[in-house]
This record gives C-alpha cells, structure tokens and sequence, in this order.
C-alpha cells in the first residue's frame, strides 16, 4: 500500500460462541495474543500506485485464518464498501477453511459470501484475489477463486481437503507439488504466481489497466 494511505474500519461483527464449543474461548485468547488482532481479518481502503482500492486481508496467525461468522460479516461489509464507493476489491486470502468450533454457522458464510458476491459481478467491480500459503477448505471452495484475476503466490499450499486426507482416501500416490500455486497454473486454476516483492507492482499494473472501472 501506499504509505499512510491505509484507513482500516472496525469490523461489524464480534466473535460469537453460539454453540459454547469446548475450549473456544481459549483458543480465541491465544490467538488475540499471537496474532495482535481481534480476528482472522483486517479491513479497510487504501492506494496501491494512488488507485484507490478495498482491502480485506486475512491473518493465518489467527486459527490459521479460519472462516467464522466475523470473518464472514467483515467480508460482506468490505465488498459492500467496494460496489458504494466504487472502488476495485482486493482480497489477500490465507485460509484453514471453516472455523470448525462455529459449526454451521461457518459453513453458511460460504453461500452468503457467494450471495454477496453476485453484487459485484452485476456492478463489474474489479476484483483481484491474491492466494498465500494456505488457502484451503471452505474459503478455496466459495470466494477463493471467485475474482477477475486470481493471483497466487509462490508454492503456496492451495487445495480443498489437505493432501494427506486424499492419498488416504484415494489410495494413490500423489505427486510432490501437489496442490502448490505452480501446479495450479499448470492447471488453469490460478492466473499467475506473484513472488511476494513483486505483489505491488504486479497489482498496480492491473489497477493501471482497468481505471474508470
């Protein structure tokens, strides 16, 4: 981002334990300690190269990045701050999959986001998706991949269920750069591997390309 240009908004939801999960509480502390957030996600605007953009990025350091009902609504609230101020969306996306001590109520926030999204997409909003290591689950299973332009870094782990759960089920013997960013290019699934130090130019430049939309 373009120095002091990040203007971060107070997430819309707080974390809720609805279903009084055994040791939720906890893990919610540790992880407000390690992380030095208050969830999974950070949000906000700023300027990449002075183009006005909404950022949400999400935080592995906090129970690797989980999907729960606050992460959920603060994704929701910064696609809406994109299509009202008109604004391209870019979502940085570091992701375990759903947040399991929230249950449902996780696992629902993959087709609210989806509903969301249809928003976007009537509006040609510019999304771009930068995928980091990990990106799994239920977040590469809804909005990971529902963008314009979906970036990937380099050998990021990217996939649904992990690999070792499908050689298990499988029974196959799976090759070594399975589900990494590299072999998703080979696959069409990703538009292009970013190296972290080039992230910013290589953003700027699609921001370059579709000002005014």
């Amino acid at each position: 981002m373009d120095p002091e240009s990040w203007q971060p908004m107070v997430l819309p939801k707080q974390t809720s334990d609805s279903l009084q999960f055994p040791g939720y509480q906890d893990k919610l502390k540790d992880a407000k300690k390690i992380s030095g957030e208050s969830e999974a996600i950070e949000i906000g605007t700023a300027k990449i190269d002075n183009y006005p953009v909404a950022l949400g990025i999400m935080d592995s350091h906090f129970m690797m990045g989980t999907l729960n009902t606050a992460v959920g609504a603060a994704l929701k609230q910064i696609m809406q701050v994109s299509l009202t101020q008109k604004i391209p969306l870019i979502l940085f996306v570091a992701s375990g999959g759903a947040r399991m001590q929230e249950g449902i109520y996780s696992l629902l926030q993959m087709n609210s986001i989806l509903n969301e999204w249809q928003a976007l997409l009537d509006a040609k909003t510019l999304v771009i998706n930068v995928l980091t290591d990990p990106t799994m689950g239920g977040v590469s299973a809804s909005f990971g991949f529902k963008a314009d332009y979906v970036l990937a870094e380099d050998k990021a782990q990217i996939g649904f269920a992990g690999k070792q759960v499908i050689a298990q089920t499988s029974h196959e013997i799976l090759p070594a750069n399975f589900q990494t960013a590299e072999d998703l290019l080979t696959h069409g699934l990703v538009d292009q591997i970013v190296p972290r130090e080039r992230l910013r130019s290589s953003l700027a430049t699609l921001l370059k390309l579709h000002r005014g939309k």
